[in-house]
């Protein structure tokens, strides 16, 4: 089971509430293996999310483990991004990542990108906002980030702190692509959307070409649909690729440039194939990635995307140092942060 904030509880799963009795977990787990069982025609995924459920929770003393909070590790640890895609190792908590910097200069000797910005900062503030809200007045939080708190929190509000945990974890991989690359976090876009300031998560600029991305975790899997993100965890009403678009367009104009490729990064789990590519229409090549894979994806861009627009060969063709530096003056002049 994915450990996204978002991602369905054992009991979700199941189809029972989470004070159901042992019995009746019993029943829903028995009942659903029959009617998911790839053998009587049911779906395999939903086959082995049933028995991870029951893993989970199936067990008095896993059960009791698991409504405190504790997945095999100390709640109170905080994720890193870890090689595997996910946002949250199993056994962690969802606290702000440690290690992070806002600077363009890393504290260890490993020569890192330059980064500027604050990954996920708006959404936590969001998220510690709305949960003091839901919670109620007067009531003492004492770890916001408790697993067992998180998971019974509404999903609207466990969507904000995954979203930060994306972006986190995003920011994270590509700080490690050495001092070619340079990454700005949140990004303003000079649109707004309902009043609220229209933000890309991060533009990333390397050898390979200057790239406008977005770091989501909707809890499920997606898929591309035409020229658009799809998937049961996603918004019939969300455009994803379409708002990237909008805002990398209205950037680009206010700097000057044009985007090498427009990046949506994912949780590994989140993506049936390593990538999915829009290839056709105005979102032609357009990318959908697994998050392990981004680095990958920046250091090589993707052949024949964007067909060498604004002197970028998609992967092809490797522009000059001096073009890096000139373009990185621009953007650092240039663009400003939530």
């Amino acid at each position: 089971m994915s450990d996204s904030p978002l991602a369905q509880s054992p009991y979700e799963v199941l189809g029972v509430g989470a004070a159901a009795t042992q019995d009746e977990l019993k029943k829903a787990y028995r009942r659903l293996l029959r009617e998911t069982h790839p053998d009587t025609g049911g779906d395999a995924v939903r086959f082995v999310a049933v028995q991870r459920a029951w893993e989970l929770v199936g067990a008095p003393d896993d059960r009791a483990a698991y409504d405190r909070g504790s997945r095999g590790g100390g709640a109170g640890s905080t994720h890193t991004a870890g090689a595997s895609g996910s946002a949250s190792p199993p056994g962690s908590g969802f606290g702000p990542a440690t290690g992070g910097r806002a600077s363009g200069r890393p504290a260890s000797s490993t020569v890192k990108a330059r980064t500027y910005g604050h990954p996920g900062g708006q959404e936590r503030e969001v998220y510690l906002t709305l949960l003091r809200e839901w919670v109620g007045r007067g009531v003492e939080i004492a770890d916001p980030y408790d697993p067992a708190l998180v998971r019974s929190a509404p999903r609207e509000i466990r969507g904000w702190l995954a979203k930060a945990i994306a972006e986190e974890s995003t920011a994270g991989l590509v700080s490690t692509l050495g001092i070619g690359y340079t990454i700005w976090n949140n990004v303003l876009s000079g649109r707004s959307a309902n009043g609220v300031p229209e933000t890309i998560d991060h533009v990333v600029l390397g050898p390979s070409g200057l790239y406008a991305i977005q770091s989501e975790d909707w809890g499920g899997e997606v898929r591309l649909k035409k020229d658009e993100l799809v998937g049961e965890s996603v918004h019939p009403d969300d455009e994803p690729l379409h708002e990237l678009h909008r805002a990398a367009k209205s950037l680009g104009r206010s700097l000057g440039v044009k985007f090498t490729l427009l990046v949506v990064v994912v949780p590994d789990a989140a993506l049936a194939e390593p990538a999915e590519t829009v290839d056709r229409g105005r979102l032609s090549g357009s990318v959908v990635v697994r998050r392990s894979l981004l680095p990958q994806l920046l250091r090589n861009g993707v052949d024949g995307a964007a067909g060498g627009r604004g002197g970028w060969g998609g992967g092809a063709e490797r522009t000059s140092i001096d073009r890096v530096f000139e373009l990185r003056t621009r953007l650092q002049n240039g663009i400003r942060l939530a």
